[in-house]
């Protein structure tokens, strides 16, 4: 057996230059199962969303990298595990239109995926197995608090001591925001699972 050395996992420079997305389990009171979908920019540590649902497939994870599109831009690349969400139509397509590059990390490695496996943690520990959610609804505002939480009121030791928003609006001053090679505002209407 040859061992490979290891790399270390090489920090973006700027905003939108990758980001991250893997899902997490949990349940309702009632015991149905839900979903969370968490996306993070690499970059500032933002959480961009926590989209909560029953059912997450991949045209919903489509829809939801759309609504980011809009108000955001696109990252040059993603990365995400081999999940079929991520490895399905819907995303390809969307991802050749808007010139994304998709990273698959891989299997039965998600330390390949460092940084939202770091994010997904917290979330569990600080959100999810302290709250017992009684609806979808009450999922959602809670997962919705946490976020801004995360991004607002909490200070990273790898930002210098920054929130997450406060690295971000730093960059954004520094340097263009600008969506090059993202979309172009062609519309991703109509891509299936």
């Amino acid at each position: 057996m040859t061992r490979v050395a290891r790399q270390p996992l090489v920090r973006p420079t700027q905003l939108n230059e990758r980001w991250s997305m893997d899902f997490v389990a949990d349940s309702l009171a009632d015991k149905r199962r839900i979903r969370l979908l968490n996306i993070l920019d690499e970059y500032s540590r933002e959480c961009l969303q926590i989209e909560v649902d029953t059912s997450l497939p991949g045209a919903r994870v489509v829809r939801t990298l759309e609504q980011l599109r809009q108000t955001r831009g696109c990252p040059r690349q993603i990365v995400i595990d081999n999940g079929p969400e991520f490895t399905g139509q819907a995303l390809d397509q969307w991802a050749y239109t808007c010139g994304v590059d998709l990273v698959f990390i891989e299997p039965g490695k998600p330390q390949q995926n460092a940084f939202i496996e770091s994010f997904n943690g917290k979330l569990r520990d600080e959100c999810l197995n302290e709250h017992w959610f009684v609806s979808l609804a009450d999922a959602r505002q809670t997962t919705a608090q946490y976020r801004w939480m995360y991004n607002e009121d909490r200070p990273h030791s790898g930002l210098d001591n920054q929130t997450p928003s406060e690295f971000a609006a730093q960059a954004a001053r520094t340097a263009s925001l600008s969506p090059q090679g993202c979309c172009s505002g062609q519309t991703t209407e109509g891509m299936d699972n």
